[in-house]
């Protein structure tokens, strides 16, 4: 990595730690760190599951515990098993949690109006632009994507919402019968390979390739949740799968897709596809595409 990048990060992170007041053991004038304050609102007025909280922040298991066990000391918030499922803990604010956490919220305002007070006009504009942009490279760093089993719940939501989006979408609506297959055993390797994408531990992405020997591979199953549009993740997605078929040895990649998909096919072109004649019959194809990857493919 760029020595230069990494340093510019660090000085970042280093001004906005010490603006935020991130160092102090009284966050905000209040009697507890930074931390736990950032607690509380994530629980919210309807509680959370604390493995979602968990995931939601990043944290470490047992580094969570410890500051809701503080929280707990100070009758701000209750853990107790779920309703719905008794291994499941829950956290919920009690009605001081509730006060304490109208009160952070007060006070985090006057802390943000205090930022932008000695700035003029153009300039809040501008931080508060460049905030939302560090703000979306940020949660785009977050997303974590890897091969998964096409069984696995979240690859199954993603499947879901990828047949209910283009159902929405395509002018005849959409009918996966209808459509050349890409079944389950035909996304798990040696056959194929499925890649899921998360963020903070939900599904919000995935794509597939199907492997045919010396033939030219094929792309199947793109699709990215609207949460996390924006964040460059289809373009990643495409990357990653493209390394996958790259690491197996195919020469080319193809696809088909409909013309409802302005955006995948500006994606396509964009990575240096080229629209060929059609080179299968797909129900719903309005464009076919293709693209060499080079290097000769190694047989096993």
């Amino acid at each position: 990595m760029d020595r230069d990048l990494v340093d510019g990060v660090r000085r970042f992170n280093r001004t906005v730690t010490q603006r935020i007041g991130a160092l102090d053991d009284a966050f905000l004038a209040r009697a507890r760190p930074l931390g736990q304050a950032r607690v509380l609102w994530e629980i919210g007025d309807g509680g959370r599951d604390v493995r979602e909280l968990r995931e939601r922040l990043d944290l470490d298991s047992g580094y969570l515990s410890r500051l809701l066990r503080g929280l707990e000391a100070d009758g701000l918030v209750r853990v107790e098993p779920s309703g719905a499922d008794g291994r499941v803990r829950t956290t919920r604010l009690t009605e001081a949690g509730r006060a304490e956490r109208a009160t952070l919220d007060r006070l985090s305002d006057d802390a943000a109006a205090a930022i932008l007070a000695p700035l003029s006009g153009g300039q809040r504009t501008r931080l508060v632009t460049a905030m939302a942009e560090v703000e979306r490279l940020l949660t785009a760093s977050a997303v974590e994507v890897a091969p998964s089993s096409p069984v696995h719940p979240d690859a199954r939501f993603c499947l879901r919402a990828y047949f209910a989006e283009l159902t929405e979408r395509f002018d005849e609506g959409f009918d996966p019968e209808l459509s050349i297959s890409a079944a389950d055993a035909e996304m798990t390797p040696p056959a194929g390979v499925l890649l899921v994408a998360r963020l903070h531990g939900e599904p919000v992405g995935c794509g597939a390739l199907k492997f045919h020997g010396d033939a030219p591979a094929e792309l199947k199953r793109m699709w990215v949740a609207r949460s996390a549009r924006g964040l460059g993740l289809g373009r990643r997605l495409l990357s990653e799968l493209e390394a996958h078929a790259a690491a197996e040895g195919v020469r080319t990649l193809r696809l088909e897709t409909n013309r409802a998909l302005a955006e995948a096919i500006g994606l396509y072109r964009a990575a240096g596809y080229r629209e060929v004649a059609p080179f299968n019959d797909e129900h719903y194809a309005d464009h076919w595409f293709e693209k060499h990857l080079g290097g000769p493919r190694t047989l096993a």
